[in-house]
């Protein structure tokens, strides 16, 4: 293979990822645009309707009022993480996107055969970056939402990675792409309880209702991005929603088939419409608990993650190893 054509595949490869970088934050923004248009309809009342017709320039416009405010650095602050965090938190979540398969052969990693792990070791790391923050502002109310955080971690991270091995006894490995051809039947039905310790463990990693605690507005102000404004603010803001959108798309592929459904045979490139239609779905889920469910209190966040979904998590582990052996007999 010559220079020119290796120089000339890393071309491609970057103007893609350059691509994919601004479909996702664009896609990130019209997520807060249908989180809000969704919420007004649940609320009976107007969302943002103004901007463009029917509101659609909305994400445009809050895009252009955060990056042109005044990014203020508190002269307490720890500089050096105060800056680190939130984008750590953006780069952690896009990074998760490169190993989900959107559709045949299609995903920029390719057929990654830690995929699995990488996406969870890169969620962890997004929670170390919202810790950072707090604790880098010397806030009273960021420290509290950054120990709340930590502590969310603790009590969900561990029921979360208990759930997807049943996935994993299942399909027989640790790449999306193989979970995801392993899904005749789709994993919900066949991991049902896997399926809900998963999802709610997901909903406290995105740090939404019910589990917004390291936020909780009536309680810390807005918890660990308080002393955040501006770009910086603007990047938790969208690492966020780029959460909601990667735990709904590691979501489809674990349990709800990927790309499977019909036509995707004959047609490739019908996988992505379905892989997507899917994720749209548990967006919509999560928008839906928003304006539904109230926030829990904090000691019962750690209560469900310790007594409820651990000891869930390792009978579903126990009940799939003995399905999977009873198979192999």
């Amino acid at each position: 293979m010559s220079h020119l054509t290796v120089i000339m595949q890393w071309v491609v490869i970057i103007i893609g990822m350059v691509i994919t970088t601004v479909a996702l934050i664009l896609l990130a923004g019209y997520v807060v645009y249908l989180e809000r248009r969704g919420l007004a309809i649940l609320q009976d009342r107007y969302g943002p309707n103004r901007c463009g017709p029917f509101g659609l320039l909305q994400p445009i416009a809050d895009a252009v009022k955060l990056l042109t405010k005044e990014c203020f650095q508190p002269p307490f602050a720890d500089k050096f993480l105060y800056n680190l965090a939130p984008r750590l938190v953006v780069f952690s979540v896009l990074l998760g996107f490169v190993v989900i398969p959107v559709a045949p052969g299609i995903s920029w990693a390719g057929d990654f055969n830690i995929g699995l792990l990488f996406v969870l070791a890169l969620s962890s790391l997004h929670v170390y970056g919202v810790f950072i923050g707090g604790w880098a502002s010397q806030s009273k109310y960021s420290q509290l939402g950054s120990v709340r955080t930590i502590a969310q971690l603790v009590s969900y991270e561990l029921a979360m990675s208990l759930s997807l091995l049943g996935v994993i006894i299942f399909s027989g490995s640790f790449s999306l792409t193989r979970i995801v051809e392993q899904q005749s039947i789709p994993y919900i039905i066949l991991q049902p309880l896997g399926f809900i310790v998963f999802m709610l463990s997901g909903i406290a990693e995105t740090h939404r209702l019910p589990f917004d605690m390291p936020e909780a507005e009536n309680e810390l102000a807005s918890g660990y991005n308080t002393e955040y404004g501006g770009m910086a603010f603007a990047m938790f803001f969208l690492g966020e929603y780029l959460g909601i959108i990667l735990i709904a798309a590691l979501t489809t592929t674990l349990f709800l088939g990927g790309w499977r459904g019909p036509f995707v045979a004959e047609y490739p490139w019908t996988g992505i419409i379905w892989f997507g239609l899917k994720t749209v779905i548990i967006v919509l889920l999560f928008i839906w608990m928003r304006a539904s469910v109230p926030r829990t209190r904090y000691d019962q966040l750690l209560k469900l993650g310790w007594k409820y979904l651990l000891p869930a998590s390792l009978l579903n582990v126990i009940f799939t190893a003995c399905i999977a052996s009873f198979w192999m007999i």
